[in-house]
């Protein structure tokens, strides 16, 4: 992959076996079907070699051809590639039998041209049907296009003919002994509607400036760079990079996603959180607009080239979209925190007028009566639930009851602490007024806080997971606790509090912190946040530990990710389950996990440096 484009195939190369499989381009599956063969012959596969996130090679075992001895001697490699906008694959044929081989090599692929949000759905588009194909000596050209997307396939020295199932080239092959000929195609695809492009440059990061203090991290840290760097974006005609969500479902700009992803890279590339956090402010709200939950200042939720509509789950998100409550404060103490890293002044200077609507975003729209920053959709085919735990389930009772809104999440009010003080510092550092009245507005959030969220328990007070509408604490043991540390909200003693409840056997899995404890009736290791593990919120978690002086327990909680790191390759998916690791010899993905995440690879990044 290289955002916007990846492509996703089985062991052999082909893609068709499986849902997910196929070559995608910005919010569309292009291509659902790929399959190749040499006629008369059965390919085996040796070895998927990945040299990093773009480049793939599949090396193939070809038998039943005449000479052949117990030992095979006639490989093929498919060496695919992939950029923004492009998939190219060259197959080379090594023989080494004695005797020249003539051989019939087909590839045939099927268009669906089918909305990523369909596939994720399990659903598909009609077949797409080819608008030109062409073959004279120069090579084989066919293209497709539907609504704004096309596709252009080239294959040099390949016949061609459309069937029922799609579009067949052929290469008939003449392979002398101890030769090695290749013969390639690629597939050019483009969406004027794109909202992202792939960034145009490498961004040079050094493996080795990353602190590992040992062999596992470093092949975390390794695998999650390499993948990071695949994940770079910007918007469309923009030189601004940042990290798209993950693949396959979610490689566009996803404010939150971004802000802490660049948070967690910031120890590595503090140009990587500016630039985000110029993308960003380029499309922070200026009006009140509640079909897309717009408000000045407000900083987006999500960007796609066209609305998204889920008709069962009764939501449709338009192309831009607010819908977060945590994304606005979470961007300016990445201001301060960059600033921090040794940005430039005068880059800090040009971002101060967003700065400053987004703490009057946080103070004018966000907050309640009660002086708590609450979320609810006003559209009625919005998010239900607007903090990171943004599923229609995620705030539940204790017992297993959902949470009414306007809702009040802890941690976004520990982030609203945070980002107040942090907006007050900029202010005061750059000679601007308005510093004391935000530290005023964090200290009464932060009284206010404590006098409402902690919830009595035998095992020890803990914050609730949230407010309810009518002010009621909702009593779920979740992880959401953890990423109020280091927030500056909660006082020592309660911090010692919420770092003892994390390392609970109900909350602390081994291969991580799980999104609720296992005592509550909602609890199932592979609900989406109701159980699961997520990496980045569990790396939250122990930088928030390290930040507190907790360091054996963000230790113990960082040991628990990595053991899972190990187990899943090394690539770590969004979310996976939170089955006890006792009696487990590696945790289980989720089933519909984006793999690589921006937020779970760069958690890699942040767990190395956390506990260095």
């Amino acid at each position: 992959m290289r955002a916007p484009t990846q492509a996703w195939s089985d062991a052999l190369g082909d893609m068709g076996a499986l849902p997910v499989h196929g070559l995608y381009h910005s919010n569309t599956r292009v291509i659902d079907r790929l399959s190749f063969e040499i006629e008369g012959h059965v390919l085996e596969n040796l070895r998927v070699l990945e040299d990093d996130a773009r480049h793939t090679t599949f090396t193939l075992l070809l038998r039943g051809l005449p000479g052949e001895r117990a030992d095979p001697r006639f490989r093929v490699e498919r060496a695919r590639s992939v950029e923004g906008g492009l998939m190219s694959e060259s197959i080379t044929f090594t023989s080494g039998l004695a005797a020249p081989q003539r051989l019939t090599a087909v590839l045939r692929l099927h268009a669906d041209f089918t909305p990523i949000h369909l596939v994720k759905d399990g659903l598909r588009r009609d077949d797409a049907v080819a608008d030109s194909v062409t073959s004279d000596e120069s090579g084989t050209v066919a293209t497709w296009s539907d609504d704004g997307v096309s596709l252009r396939v080239t294959a040099p020295g390949a016949s061609v003919r459309e069937t029922d199932a799609g579009l067949e080239l052929r290469w008939q092959l003449d392979v002398p002994a101890g030769s090695a000929p290749t013969i390639g195609w690629t597939a050019e695809l483009d969406d004027e509607r794109a909202v992202v492009q792939a960034a145009p440059d490498d961004p040079g990061w050094d493996p080795e400036a990353v602190p590992a203090f040992d062999l596992r991290v470093r092949r975390w840290v390794d695998r999650a760079l390499t993948d990071l760097a695949a994940l770079r974006v910007t918007l469309h005609d923009q030189d601004e990079p940042f990290l798209a969500a993950g693949a396959p479902w979610f490689l566009t700009l996803f404010g939150r996603d971004a802000l802490w992803a660049a948070q967690f890279m910031l120890p590595l590339d503090p140009q990587l959180a500016l630039s985000t956090l110029r993308s960003l402010a380029q499309l922070q709200g200026t009006a009140v607009n509640p079909h897309t939950a717009e408000q000045p200042g407000k900083i987006m939720h999500e960007l796609r080239p066209t609305a998204l509509e889920l008709p069962q789950q009764k939501i449709m998100l338009p192309p831009l979209y607010y819908g977060t409550i945590d994304a606005t404060p979470l961007w300016i103490v990445l201001l301060r925190d960059t600033w921090r890293a040794g940005v430039s002044g005068a880059e800090i200077t040009a971002l101060l007028p967003n700065l400053r609507a987004a703490l009057e975003w946080m103070r004018d729209y966000a907050t309640g009566d009660d002086g708590f920053l609450r979320y609810i959709d006003e559209s009625g085919r919005g998010l239900s639930n607007q903090g990171w735990k943004d599923s229609d389930d995620s705030i539940q009772w204790h017992d297993g009851r959902l949470a009414e809104g306007p809702i009040a999440l802890c941690e976004v009010q520990g982030y609203a602490y945070a980002a107040a003080i942090a907006g007050a510092e900029l202010l005061e550092s750059f000679g601007e007024q308005g510093g004391e009245e935000w530290r005023s507005w964090a200290t009464a959030l932060r009284t206010r806080f404590n006098e409402a969220f902690w919830v009595p328990s035998p095992d020890g007070d803990y914050p609730a997971i949230a407010l309810d509408a009518h002010g009621d604490r909702v009593d779920s043991v979740a992880s959401n606790m953890g990423h109020l540390l280091g927030t500056g909200i909660v006082s020592p003693k309660q911090a010692a509090l919420i770092a003892r409840r994390l390392l609970s056997p109900e909350l602390h899995s081994g291969f991580g912190l799980r999104t609720m404890s296992t005592a509550d009736a909602g609890y199932w290791p592979l609900s989406y946040h109701g159980g699961s593990v997520w990496a980045h919120d569990t790396a939250i978690a122990v930088l928030g530990l390290a930040r507190e002086g907790f360091r054996r327990e963000a230790r113990e909680l960082a040991d628990g990710l990595i053991s899972a790191a190990i187990r899943l390759g090394f690539r770590m998916p969004e979310l996976h389950s939170g089955d006890e690791r006792r009696g487990t010899e590696s945790p289980v993905p989720y089933p519909a996990a984006c793999r690589p995440q921006a937020w779970s690879a760069a958690a890699a990044i942040a767990i190395a440096f956390a506990i260095r």
